[in-house]
């Protein structure tokens, strides 16, 4: 049996926005006869942070009504200064049903990926300043109150979306139709326009699909907005992945790169990531483990490895009703085994300070705190992508003798009290998770 040690004493900082997802509840609050929503689970979960991208693909967001800058603002020629140019409704209560949760909207000024054969909203805007007028307008209705709008102080506003998912020559360009540096300009124009209307508010992108060591891509968009002096507050980057390393190695690199174009004080944020084994034969399978006890355990491992990291929020993909969903079923709305470590999570918002294992168990990943009266909280999982790993016996030396419930997430188990003790030995099966509350 291996021991994780932990040094109660050896307190460090605060945990991190590490629970976020893509997609808020599934609730309509004018439909009085409605009979499936999700809202009091995931207002449970206290998702801190929901980013809206996709969501104009869902009815239940407001379908193609909704969050695009299409869809806000359906005819480009119109005049971007006129409140009856835009059509907020079905955003504004997407965005009103996620607060009333708890939860703060992360706003991607943008488009939808479009895998049609004919392309639409990615392509370019026949305007760059326009266009940011428009995304201006849109955060002074939410935040300033404009046409007929709200007082939200929404912090983030995102620009775009995976503009280099294909490089410039592919005849299939899914989320930007231009050319790279096409994008660099529009980026540039819309980051300066925003930034001198809302200098207190966060202006960042461009959710980056292919942000791995040796990119050029992530390197020259660097170096045109660094030579322009445009402002970058947070840095938006994706990963899919089977093993929290990849998501490891690509934060440092990441941060690496925003450190030596000078951007020291940007966040970064990876905001989308879930389990992927490969996009093609192995397709099928993915989606299996994503609704299943692998999808769970790659959660809470990814959680655990990333408060580790230089990455400032964690945004999961997603909360949608869709494939990628492993926290709540797309039928009946039901809480899956996801639901739990993203729920976990938030008790260590509670917690005083993160106690950090002194010792390393591998294949092992692990969070502990202790709150303002000592008492501990900690979430350990066994995650492997390999399905043949054969149970692991472990313990945990926390330096006290004190008794703790033990609630846990397996092939056979879905979240439920599995213990109350003071032994805290455990042999876990592979895509295993605990979390252990002092009592």
């Amino acid at each position: 049996m291996e021991t994780l040690k932990f040094d109660l004493s050896k307190k460090g900082g605060k945990f991190k926005l590490l629970n976020a997802t893509n997609g808020g509840p599934w609730h309509k609050r004018h439909a009085t006869d409605q009979w499936r929503s999700n809202f009091e689970d995931y207002k449970a979960a206290r998702i801190p942070y929901s980013r809206n991208h996709d969501s104009a693909v869902h009815s239940i967001y407001g379908g193609p009504y909704s969050h695009d800058i299409t869809n806000i603002f359906p005819n480009f020629d119109a005049d971007p200064t006129d409140p009856a140019s835009y059509d907020f409704a079905c955003t504004d209560e997407a965005i009103l049903v996620a607060l009333d949760a708890g939860t703060e909207t992360y706003f991607r000024l943008g488009q939808t990926i479009e895998h049609q054969i004919k392309k639409h909203g990615t392509l370019p805007p026949k305007d760059f300043h326009k266009w940011a007028v428009i995304c201006e307008h849109i955060i002074r209705h939410y935040n300033e109150g404009w046409a007929d709008g709200y007082h939200l102080n929404i912090q983030y506003w995102e620009i775009w979306n995976e503009p280099d998912l294909d490089p410039d020559n592919s005849p299939n360009k899914r989320c930007w139709g231009g050319t790279a540096v096409q994008f660099y300009e529009l980026y540039a124009i819309a980051a300066k326009h925003l930034k001198a209307c809302f200098p207190n508010l966060k202006i960042g992108g461009p959710a980056l699909a292919n942000a791995k060591p040796g990119e050029m891509w992530i390197q020259n968009f660097l170096a045109y907005m660094r030579e322009r002096d445009v402002e970058i507050d947070f840095f938006s980057w994706h990963v899919y992945l089977t093993e929290p390393q990849k998501m490891v190695e690509r934060a440092a690199w990441i941060r690496e790169q925003l450190d030596s174009h000078g951007y020291t004080e940007t966040e970064s944020i990876l905001n989308e990531w879930n389990y992927v084994k490969n996009w093609r034969d192995m397709f099928r399978y993915t989606i299996e483990m994503i609704h299943g006890v692998k999808g769970a355990a790659l959660i809470a491992s990814v959680i655990s490895a990333a408060q580790r990291t230089s990455i400032d929020m964690l945004m999961y993909y997603d909360t949608r009703p869709s494939a990628f969903n492993g926290v709540f079923d797309f039928y009946t709305y039901e809480k899956l085994k996801g639901y739990y470590p993203m729920a976990w999570y938030a008790n260590f918002y509670d917690v005083d300070a993160e106690i950090v294992a002194e010792n390393e168990i591998e294949n092992i990943y692990s969070l502990c705190g202790v709150d303002k009266d000592g008492k501990v909280t900690a979430m350990v999982t066994y995650y492997s992508d390999d399905d043949t790993s054969p149970n692991k016996k472990i313990s945990l030396d926390l330096g006290q003798n004190a008794e703790y419930e033990v609630y846990l997430v397996d092939a056979d188990h879905s979240g439920e009290l599995f213990t109350r003790t003071r032994n805290l030995s455990f042999d876990l099966k592979v895509d295993s998770i605990l979390l252990i509350k002092q009592v």
